[in-house]
């Protein structure tokens, strides 16, 4: 039997969309069953805070169980290996942390690439870093502050080595010239504690980890990381105001298998901006100091590409190594 060209041409797009109908069907479906939302960090980091937040309200809209599952050690690395092997079904997402900017250029020999390996899913949240001093240095101002450092020796805690508070300093002492001394510790806890008791100077330490302490009177803030100044910090200004060009915050995302299908990705996108357009959500980001990062799995793609090469740069200029 012979076959026109007309209904051959026909027959081509049917079968072609066949794969797109199919795909559409199953995110009909998705979830069918629990979903792992892993975090590369311990219970109580920032990630977690942030995976429990988002796991309840995917939870909740999608009516199936989003548990979180804390995989940390080597940076957030397991975590990230755990996603990028799992089955790209959207049963196993990742809660990005901005460790993973930092990670490839920290771990020349991991077994994937982070860019490569993952679907972009959707941005959560920015959040500052705050150039932070004990009340025992006697500065208010970022000038102030630059002047006294080049004058005094000064030591600032980080969370630990790539950091996104170790890199937030190191980029600070590139741009301004100082020679901050760097004392890495295990996590925002230790770092906090110390600061406080004035074992060490100085923090550029997550807005999250610093907030209830600046509220306190323990810490004395300078000023924010990000370009925008924060709504949590009033009158505090942004360090580029001092120093042009600079910019600095952990951002927070999820991600998935590469491969996953598109219509699950994007099902779980509109999802997740719908959360960050729920009034009680918005409300605990702000608490947390957090701007909103709503936006296309594309928009999530190109910051983590850009924030990948920008840290990258960094730590490859300043030789800084794994622990």
């Amino acid at each position: 039997m012979r076959i026109s060209r007309r209904d051959f041409v026909h027959l081509a797009a049917g079968t072609a969309a066949l794969p797109a109908a199919s795909s559409l069907a199953w995110a009909d479906d998705y979830p069918a069953h629990p979903a792992r939302l892993i975090v590369g960090f311990a219970a109580g980091s920032t990630t977690d805070i942030l995976a429990r937040l988002m796991g309840q309200w995917l939870s909740q809209k999608l009516r199936q169980q989003f548990i979180v599952e804390n995989r940390p050690g080597a940076g957030g690395n397991i975590g990230a290996e755990t996603v990028v092997k799992a089955t790209p079904d959207g049963y196993t997402l990742l809660m990005v942390p901005p460790a993973v900017a930092a990670n490839a250029a920290l771990y020349p020999k991991l077994d994937f690439d982070f860019i490569r390996d993952t679907a972009p899913v959707a941005g959560v949240v920015r959040v500052p870093n705050v150039l932070e001093v004990n009340p025992s240095v006697p500065v208010k101002t970022v000038p102030e502050f630059i002047a006294y450092a080049k004058a005094k020796p000064l030591s600032y805690a980080s969370a630990g080595i790539g950091t996104a508070s170790h890199l937030a300093g190191e980029l600070f002492n590139r741009m301004t010239g100082l020679h901050l001394q760097h004392v890495p510790y295990r996590g925002d806890g230790p770092a906090m504690a110390d600061l406080i008791a004035g074992q060490v100077q100085v923090g550029f330490a997550t807005m999250t980890a610093s907030i209830g302490h600046i509220r306190g009177g323990k810490l004395r803030p300078l000023a924010v990381t990000t370009v925008q100044t924060s709504p949590a910090l009033p009158g505090t200004p942004s360090v580029s105001q001092f120093v042009p060009g600079y910019e600095a915050s952990s951002w927070f995302g999820i991600a998935a298998p590469k491969g996953t299908p598109a219509a699950i990705v994007d099902k779980l996108n509109q999802t997740i901006n719908a959360g960050l357009a729920d009034a009680t959500i918005k409300a605990r980001i702000a608490d947390m100091g957090g701007m909103l990062l709503a936006g296309s799995p594309a928009d999530f793609g190109k910051l983590v590409t850009n924030e990948t090469a920008k840290w990258g740069k960094v730590i490859r200029d300043a030789g800084i190594k794994a622990e």
